[in-house]
């Protein structure tokens, strides 16, 4: 305590300077001094004037323009501003207004010339996006919603003159639009449904709408994919899907504006330039008619307008294989007749004219519009109807055929399957279709009658059995009949079948009886022929059973003859063998003989010449004696005889001698043998 008695002054110096540093911005005040921060605005409110001539507002104003006691238009930037006094000015500090990405900010003003009757949405004045009130009352800005948004950014707004309220900025996903609807604007005119366009930087820049004469309502334009900053208290969006026509597939249009459609017709013909009616206006600018439209949309994503025209899908029309489609417009200028004399049973037009089309679709699919055009399919190929009950084709054209029921000369029921088949050709198609409207009328109209009728006639003119027994007549003469009948109508006849015949019950009995009894005798005759052919079986097996020894008699007989054919072929072989080896040999012996001979005459011949020189040297007598010795040395017989024997007149000569010797050995030899 002595403490602080002692330096009292200290510590009430600490005090103040703790006081002065909490309270500065209340001494400031109390000063007239305002500090404005940096993210921040102040707005002021002037408490009283004493003196001068704007000491009151005027009349229906709430903002001060000329320092009127009330609420400033002015504001108090950030910094340091001077002279306001606390008990003549209130000042509160604002934050600034910030307006995020995806964001727009929507103005209301307290202030200004009131709105003109029947308008919702003050018009936009010059007001740097409503930062400057001054000026926004000084060029005539009218109280109320506010044509201008403020975009994303940060703003010094005069709150006490200007309300501003976020909304989400307007986002169109892909695949879907932006329907608009305008809640000021000029009323429509007489008639219309749907405001006409008018060029606003989608629907984003309210004052050119209005200044383009905007009409309130629905509005022709959409918007696209994307995001848009757009003054929801002038304009309201809806979200609707993109048109995807898939493939395959038509999109019928029905417009709800446009002129009215022309006595007799039933849809809007073709207009050019409206973008597959994605442009409202060009259709209508076009003279496009409202209601049911002759074109059609192709497969394809369309942004098209659901308060202008509605789309109903539907299927291409399909021409199969073996068929062509037949057109009958409903639409279109008159038709004049193609055909002249050679027709007279309906009109047939060219194409794209009203009425029946001369030219028919060949197979295949076209984008043609069922309200307005009506394709009916006509088979090109056979066709096969059956007067058969509870039988009917994939086609079903004969599904309320029947059997026919017919009587003969005799006078009895029986009932009759007839399949008939026929054939219209391609140009000829359009005919029939003028003719009997389709192929169904066609069938009930001429067929039925015309074949029921054919086959009833003729079953009169023959009793049952004749009927029965002659069916083949009876089909080519009802072929032949019904295809001149037929050929009137430009359908041909292929051909007329008859099928099951069903004689009454009492008739089918005794002609059952009497097969029955036919049967029965070519049975017995049939089991007489069994017999006969048992018996030869019997005797074809018992010849069988002998068969093999005969069989192999002969083939023995047989061997045995091949066997001497065969040896008589062998002798004769080797005899021919034989003799053709004899005469080879003596071919040989003849040849070496005359060889030979020619040989021995030559040496002969020389020899005697020889002789002949020997002879003429000496007698012959001796030279016989010479030969002979000279034969006997050189075959070694002994010149001198073992015995001498002696008698007789003559003297022994040698040759004697010889002839001795050889009688000897002659008789030796033949002593030796036994």
């Amino acid at each position: 305590m002595d403490y602080v008695l002692d330096h009292w002054k200290l510590v009430t110096g600490i005090a103040a300077a703790t006081i002065l540093l909490l309270g500065y911005r209340w001494v400031l005040w109390l000063c007239g001094v305002i500090i404005v921060p940096d993210d921040s605005v102040g707005v002021m409110t002037k408490k009283f004037v004493l003196l001068g001539k704007n000491r009151r507002l005027p009349a229906g104003r709430i903002i001060a323009l000329n320092n009127e006691a009330g609420y400033q238009a002015d504001t108090l930037p950030p910094g340091l501003h001077l002279g306001l006094w606390p008990w003549q000015y209130q000042v509160d500090l604002v934050k600034f207004f910030t307006v995020p990405p995806g964001k727009v900010g929507c103005v209301e003003a307290c202030d200004g010339e009131p709105l003109p009757s029947g308008r919702i949405v003050a018009q936009l004045v010059s007001c740097d996006s409503f930062q400057d009130a001054r000026a926004f009352l000084q060029n005539k800005g009218q109280r109320g919603p506010q044509m201008g948004v403020i975009p994303p950014g940060t703003y010094r707004i005069n709150s006490l003159i200007f309300s501003v309220s976020l909304t989400d900025a307007i986002v169109v996903p892909p695949g879907q639009i932006g329907v608009i609807e305008a809640r000021d604007g000029k009323p429509l005119s007489g008639g219309r449904v749907i405001a006409r366009h008018v060029d606003c930087d989608s629907f984003q820049d309210a004052s050119a709408f209005m200044a383009g004469g905007g009409e309130r309502g629905p509005q022709m334009a959409i918007i696209a994919p994307g995001t848009y900053r757009i003054n929801p208290f002038l304009f309201s969006v809806q979200l609707a899907d993109a048109v995807d026509i898939p493939d395959n597939k038509v999109g019928v249009v029905t417009t709800r504006e446009g002129f009215s459609l022309a006595a007799g017709e039933i849809a809007g013909p073709v207009i050019d330039g409206h973008n597959m009616f994605q442009s409202p206006q060009a259709f209508v600018d076009g003279k496009g008619s409202k209601g049911l439209q002759e074109q059609v949309l192709l497969s394809g994503r369309y942004f098209i307008n659901p308060r202008f025209a509605t789309i109903e899908m539907v299927d291409m029309t399909e021409v199969p294989i073996a068929h062509v489609g037949v057109v009958i417009a409903f639409v279109g200028k008159e038709g004049k007749d193609v055909t002249g004399d050679t027709f007279k049973h309906g009109n047939l037009v060219s194409r794209g004219e009203k009425g029946v089309w001369v030219e028919p679709l060949d197979p295949g699919k076209y984008p043609i519009n069922p309200y307005t055009h009506k394709v009916t399919n006509v088979p090109t190929a056979n066709v096969v109807l059956n007067w058969a009950t509870g039988k009917t084709e994939a086609h079903r054209l004969d599904a309320n055929l029947s059997t026919i029921t017919v009587r003969s000369a005799d006078g009895f029921k029986f009932n009759l399957d007839v399949s008939q088949i026929i054939h219209i050709p391609r140009n000829d198609a359009p005919k029939v279709i003028a003719r009997f409207g389709d192929m169904s009328a066609l069938v009930t109209q001429v067929l039925e009658p015309t074949i029921g009728n054919y086959f009833r006639n003729a079953a009169q003119g023959s009793d049952i059995i004749d009927f029965l027994k002659n069916r083949s007549v009876r089909q080519e003469e009802a072929r032949d009949a019904i295809s001149v009948a037929l050929k009137e109508y430009n359908v041909g006849a292929v051909d007329t079948l008859i099928g099951d015949i069903v004689p009454p019950d009492q008739l089918m009995k005794t002609l059952t009886d009497r097969k029955l009894a036919e049967q029965e005798r070519v049975t017995y005759e049939t089991q007489r022929l069994a017999q006969v052919v048992r018996q030869q079986f019997e005797q074809a097996n018992a010849l069988a059973v002998t068969q093999a020894k005969v069989v192999d008699a002969e083939r023995q007989v047989a061997i045995a003859d091949f066997n001497a054919q065969a040896n008589v072929k062998s002798a004769e072989g080797q005899a021919q063998a034989k003799k053709i080896n004899a005469e080879a040999d003596a071919t040989v012996v003849r040849t070496v003989g005359d060889a030979e001979a020619s040989k021995t005459r030559a040496v002969g011949g020389a020899e005697a010449e020889v002789i002949k020189l020997k002879i003429a040297s000496m007698e012959s007598g001796n030279y016989a004696v010479v030969q002979v010795a000279e034969a006997l040395a050189k075959s070694g017989v002994k010149l001198v005889p073992d015995i001498v024997a002696g008698g007789g007149a003559t003297s022994g000569t040698l040759v004697d001698v010889l002839l001795a010797n050889v009688i000897r050995d002659g008789s030796a030899r033949n002593s030796s043998k036994p």
